[in-house]
């Protein structure tokens, strides 16, 4: 084989959606229903519900891509077309390879067989041999560790042990793609992090992964691209943390930047040393402003301005491990409100989340903020700042509410900041316990 027809091999789509559409028919009555079988050719008694319209998109082999949208824009649906448990009202989808899915849980599962037996049954729905099957069944029971109850009616399984079972029944031979919905949202951390850790490894190897998560931050850790779906319809395709941020803004919609605020203010010192109240924002204009932040909220409030320092330095470029920082934001509010709860959250660069606290969780729920319209307030949240070497983003934010379930964002500044972080030496992992050893002898007994 020449060297131009294997990259013409390799260029091919793992899956190829072209033109996609899926229409669902609603009937006044079921006798409207039975109607339109006995009579076919008559004018049709239904009407004809689309949930998704003219998708197309591509995915290149051992490419990772993120699903997002609110509940109803088509997510779960497009997944059944791709996987084949559906069939398109029209365009077409091409999948090539092995696929192994995880849809809907413990799908395809009999509650009234064993763990084992339902694991010997979806190992062939997935396509397995009798003799794969027998060479996997062991690695599956390893990696699922639910015990004896492999030999129990898979009806008194818990939630989480399906979960088990459905994902090391679907990934016990490496597919060519892997499609995961949600599934993994209802097990422990402890297994989503072996789960993920079987995925990276596939990954690695080749795995094109398709994952439909309404977690964000998931999607930016294991996704390189993401495709944002709304009302059946592809609105964006592109960068997974470009999608995710504008699947935040369909969520809760998007706020203005004040364009009263000068590019550059005339009095750039620090707000705090002087203690004032300036009715523009200024966030933009102080050192470590990120401007690819991303701002959203319902209104109400405006994060107008921040001042941090760290080891007794404004604004330091550079922060030593463990040297205290304090963060500063200034907020002016548009509105009375007998609740409000700011809130304050560090990621690494590829979205991992270090600590994220707020005014409630920070003062055990004791603090509680009333403010009036018109009123200006200066927050502030401390903290050690006990990270490895690197750079890190910091988020801002103030919601409105008194209990952690019921908080409504007014105005949040995420990836507003970034600061860099230095240490002599370097740890593994991302944050510094501070952890001690001591090599303790053991005294023999005479």
């Amino acid at each position: 084989m020449n060297s131009e027809a294997a990259g013409k091999m390799t260029s091919t789509p793992c899956i190829s959606a072209r033109g996609v559409g899926k229409a669902y028919r609603e009937y006044p009555s079921r006798w409207a229903r039975v109607a339109d079988w006995l009579l076919p050719g008559k004018q049709p008694r239904c009407h004809e519900r689309w949930v998704l319209q003219d998708v197309s998109f591509e995915i290149n082999p051992g490419e990772s891509l993120g699903v997002v949208g609110a509940n109803g824009a088509g997510k779960s649906t497009l997944l059944k077309l791709i996987t084949g448990t559906t069939r398109p009202t029209c365009g077409e989808v091409v999948v090539h390879g092995r696929v192994a899915a995880l849809l809907e849980l413990g799908m395809g599962f009999h509650p009234d067989f064993t763990g084992r037996q339902n694991a010997l049954m979806a190992g062939q729905l997935l396509g397995y041999s009798a003799e794969e099957l027998s060479q996997a069944m062991e690695p599956i029971l390893d990696f699922a560790e639910i015990g004896d109850y492999i030999d129990q009616p898979v009806r008194v399984y818990s939630s989480g042990m399906q979960m088990r079972l459905a994902f090391s029944v679907a990934t016990a031979i490496r597919p060519d793609v892997l499609i995961v919905d949600e599934a993994l949202s209802v097990g422990d951390a402890y297994f989503q992090a072996k789960c993920y850790k079987r995925i990276a490894d596939f990954k690695a190897q080749g795995t094109t992964l398709l994952l439909v998560s309404h977690s964000p931050g998931d999607v930016v850790r294991h996704c390189e691209r993401a495709i944002l779906l709304k009302s059946g319809r592809v609105l964006a395709d592109g960068d997974a943390r470009d999608v995710t941020n504008q699947y935040l803004d369909e969520l809760f919609g998007k706020r203005p930047t004040d364009s009263s605020a000068p590019e550059t203010p005339k009095t750039p010192e620090i707000f705090i040393a002087q203690g004032e109240q300036r009715s523009l924002d200024v966030f933009h204009t102080r050192p470590g402003y990120n401007k690819n932040e991303y701002r959203w909220g319902h209104g109400g409030a405006a994060i107008l301005d921040y001042y941090f320092e760290a080891g007794g330095q404004a604004y330091p470029s550079l922060i030593d491990c463990g040297a205290q920082a304090r963060f500063h934001f200034r907020v002016r509010f548009d509105s009375d409100f007998e609740g409000v709860v700011p809130g304050f959250l560090i990621k690494t660069l590829d979205g991992l989340y270090v600590f994220g606290t707020n005014s409630i969780l920070a003062s055990h729920g004791r603090q509680e903020i009333r403010v009036r319209a018109g009123e200006e307030r200066v927050f502030c949240f401390s903290m050690p700042l006990s990270l490895n070497r690197g750079h890190y983003l910091v988020s801002f934010g103030v919601s409105r509410g008194t209990v952690l379930e019921d908080l409504v964002p007014l105005d949040r500044r995420y990836d507003a900041l970034l600061i860099q972080v230095e240490r002599s030496v370097p740890i593994a992992g991302v944050v510094d316990l501070g952890a001690t050893f001591h090599d303790l002898a053991v005294e023999s007994v005479a």
